[in-house]
């Protein structure tokens, strides 16, 4: 696999090159794990094809053994498949994985929403929603920057429901579901900002059934929005 510019920018994990204690291994693990996820979800791992162990292991900075640890996570969390060959691979979903991953997540993130709505500290989704704004107001925003806050909004709200279990499944399902659609729907920023707007009002007017309804019209519109664009509809 080719090693990206973004890939090559990546601080090493491990500089010093000493052996690391358990606790420093199992730090090196976790951080590579975690910074190969943020790559899959920025597209800086190409889906459908092979992971080549000494190019990443080098863009991360670990030794191999951290890496295979770290991708062996990847695959018992359904990030990634072994194919007959032996190889790795994060797979793009099909419509019909991406359809259930999305009926979870609608269950789910309604459900966080309407439990933020009591829960959230409202400092917390003002500073979101003023960023939010900006952007509206604006009417641009970089792939980055749309990236970064999506998953600011999304996440914050999840865990802010007070349910790890439940946070930490929305997190690993939005990642699926942008394996699907990795370059994103410019058409969607400024519809997508008067969603998120509204969420967050409500999250901020102590109104949990508002809070998940309105959660559940932003991803029935993303589910729509995607589906027409991989379908021609």
């Amino acid at each position: 696999m080719p090693i990206s510019p973004a890939m090559e920018s990546l601080l090493p994990l491990n500089p010093s090159g000493a052996a690391p204690s358990a606790d420093d291994a199992r730090d090196l693990v976790e951080e590579a794990y975690s910074t190969m996820l943020d790559m899959i979800q920025r597209g800086q791992i190409p889906i459908n094809q092979p992971l080549q162990e000494r190019n990443l292991a080098g863009a991360l900075g670990v030794s191999r053994t951290p890496l295979r640890e770290a991708m062996s996570r990847l695959i018992g969390g359904g990030f990634a498949v072994r194919t007959a060959r032996g190889q790795l691979i994060v797979p793009e979903p099909t419509l019909r994985q991406y359809l259930e991953i999305f009926q979870m997540r609608l269950l789910l993130e309604g459900d966080a929403a309407a439990a933020a709505a009591t829960r959230m500290v409202p400092e917390q989704a003002t500073a979101i929603l003023d960023q939010v704004r900006e952007i509206k107001r604006r009417q641009h925003s970089s792939h980055e920057e749309n990236h970064r806050l999506d998953n600011l909004l999304h996440d914050s709200i999840a865990q802010a429901s007070g349910n790890r279990l439940m946070a930490q499944t929305i997190h690993d399902l939005r990642i699926k579901a942008r394996c699907f659609d990795q370059n994103g729907a410019p058409e969607r920023l400024i519809p997508g900002c008067d969603e998120h707007i509204a969420i967050l009002e409500a999250i901020l007017e102590g109104k949990p059934e508002a809070a998940r309804a309105a959660m559940h019209t932003h991803l029935t519109n993303v589910r729509a929005g995607l589906v027409a664009r991989h379908t021609h509809i």
